[in-house]
């Protein structure tokens, strides 16, 4: 048997697996194995950012969009340390991603070498990052790694998918050994687990007996690529669809029976089928405080008054906040064909519950007439309610969007219509701000012909606007709309609504003279090689947007928006001791 390197097996390893790409920064401590993909770089692409946090949130972006994990790349201490908040991201919102810290050589180990930490254990950073990824495993010589290496990929593919870690001494890039190597470890979508059928039988029983049901999807129904069977079963019994935010477009939200989103910035008539369901019918979906208008009753929910049924394939989500009338593990997709089948058995496939369908026509539209007045309004600043609806005219239906942290994903959660599934990326579970503008250019790495866009706050592009250079050296043809209002606006609308409008560290001025300040942000995306644009007139809007995606060149869009003008809330949010808000439109209800 030859021996082989570290180095060339991991990269091996990583062809094996399915893997393209890994984004990565180069350090010290993984030079040892760039070498070694140096050899395989026609198949094994690597994509250097100039931020580690935006490297993991690329590998992100780049698995939601394709399903196909990516890897990525640090060198030992400060660049591995980067990556912490994006991993974070990435385990929460259920991404798979493989990555590949280094470590300090074995022979060093609790010398205190240049960047070791070792306080409570020698190479101890695997501790650091332990609770942000499902494994993390550090093998410490080369026959080590094969298991290591196929372990690690069938962890961040099987079940609940995520991201994990393996952090390797950088000896072992160079170092040989007689190794035999391991199988595939990669299974996503390969291992679906199904409902019982005596579950199934009494769900069906349970919808047939129902009068207002409603189903309830997240992120779960995208992953496991249910979208089919999901708006087959939708359509076919003529029960309406609420969404999470990361759930949405796996049915086309054009479609009646979706509701759009539910909770604070929801959608009106969600949160009232919510409110009046008598059978909530959960798949793939958590009830987390955003989505249940922070667990207050009547407001979003109406459990356990309301029948639950929840369906998921990791059981920590089961009655994590909710006791469930059911509990169901299963993958999404196997629990909707079964569904499927056993509705069809009985004929019974059939549209139903037309009063209830009519109650929520009405509220749709008491809700559409409401917002009516805000459409199509030329006003300086810009109306959030302009762009969103400019947005929505002008891209194409396959666009691709992705959102950050901040208040213009309000926005988006509550009137964006994601047309397909794995089209809109949102920093969800963990909310970390620099996702939107990175992880839109792993996005576009997956999905090259379709236009990709980055919705993102002024704020949040600030913490991360090397995305520019990465565009630049890649010919990444994305666009980037920045929603300049001068401001960290969703807590500053928080100073306003609990603290009588005291704002303090929120807005953003020029010294002490309280003039709005922010980066000329069209100039410095010129100054990186990327075309850009100012927009503060609402006219220009949709042109200027249309032109940046037609030119399939990098472009980045400054707007100008209102930061007076907020999403109407229908449900509500708590940040305890605060008291919690009462919606602008519509209100709580209990049985």
């Amino acid at each position: 048997m030859a021996s082989t390197k570290g180095g060339d097996l991991i990269t091996e390893t990583l062809i094996d697996e399915g893997i393209t790409h890994v984004f990565g920064i180069c350090g010290h401590g993984n030079v040892g194995l760039l070498d070694c993909m140096y050899q395989r770089r026609d198949e094994l692409k690597l994509i250097s950012p100039r931020h580690e946090q935006t490297a993991v949130h690329m590998a992100d972006g780049f698995f939601r969009v394709s399903h196909k994990p990516a890897a990525t790349l640090t060198s030992t201490g400060p660049g591995s340390a980067n990556q912490i908040m994006a991993l974070a991201v990435a385990q929460t919102d259920s991404s798979a991603v493989f990555s590949m810290t280094a470590n300090i050589p074995t022979s060093q180990f609790n010398r205190g070498p240049f960047q070791e930490l070792n306080m409570h254990h020698h190479a101890d950073f695997n501790s650091v990052i332990k609770p942000v990824v499902k494994r993390s495993f550090q093998p410490s010589r080369v026959e080590m790694l094969p298991l290591a290496m196929r372990q690690a990929a069938a962890a961040m593919t099987t079940g609940r998918p995520g991201p994990v870690n393996v952090d390797i001494p950088y000896n072992l890039f160079q170092e040989e050994a007689e190794v035999t190597r391991e199988g595939r470890g990669s299974a996503f979508g390969k291992r679906r687990s199904g409902a019982d059928p005596e579950d199934i039988a009494k769900v069906v029983d349970w919808l047939l007996t129902a009068e207002r049901p409603v189903i309830f999807i997240g992120h779960g129904v995208t992953l496991s690529e249910a979208s089919e069977e999901l708006t087959a079963f939708a359509r076919g019994m003529g029960i309406p669809v609420i969404s999470s935010p990361n759930g949405m477009g796996c049915m086309d939200m054009t479609d009646p029976l979706s509701l759009g989103f539910i909770g604070r910035n929801g959608a009106y008539q969600a949160n009232q089928a919510g409110r009046h369901s008598d059978l909530v019918l959960a798949i793939g979906a958590r009830f987390d405080d955003r989505s249940a208008s922070s667990w207050k009753p009547g407001y979003s929910w109406n459990f356990p008054q309301t029948k639950l049924v929840h369906v998921d394939l990791d059981h920590s989500e089961l009655g994590r906040n909710y006791p469930p009338d059911l509990a169901v593990l299963a993958d999404a997709r196997a629990f909707l064909r079964q569904m499927l089948a056993a509705v069809e058995s009985k004929g019974a496939l059939q549209p139903r519950y037309a009063g209830w369908l009519d109650d929520i026509a009405r509220w749709r539209a008491e809700w559409e007439k409401f917002l009516a007045p805000n459409w199509g309004q030329h006003v300086s600043p810009i109306s959030p309610f302009r762009i969103v609806e400019d947005c929505q005219r002008v891209l194409p239906e396959d666009t691709i969007l992705s959102l950050d942290s901040g208040v213009h994903h309000n926005w988006y959660m509550q009137f964006w219509k994601a047309r397909r599934p794995q089209s809109m990326l949102n920093t969800w579970g963990y909310s970390g701000m620099g996702f939107g503008p990175s992880s839109i250019l792993g996005a576009k790495l997956a999905a090259p012909h379709r236009p990709c866009v980055s919705i993102c706050g002024d704020g949040g592009f600030t913490m991360v606007p090397h995305v520019l250079c990465t565009a630049v050296e890649y010919n990444i043809p994305v666009v980037w709309v920045v929603w300049n209002n001068f401001a960290w606006g969703a807590i500053r609308d928080l100073q306003y609504g609990y603290f009588e409008g005291r704002e303090y560290g929120t807005a953003f001025y020029a010294g002490d003279n309280k003039t709005p300040y922010n980066p000329d942000f069209a100039a410095w995306a010129r100054a990186a090689g990327v075309d850009g644009y100012t927009v503060t007139d609402s006219r220009d809007f949709a042109g200027v947007l249309e032109t940046a995606v037609a030119s399939n060149r990098p472009a980045l869009i400054d707007v100008h928006v209102d930061a007076d003008v907020r999403p109407p809330p229908t449900g509500t949010w708590e940040l305890p001791p605060l008291q919690y808000k009462e919606p602008a439109f519509g209100t709580p209800w209990r049985p």
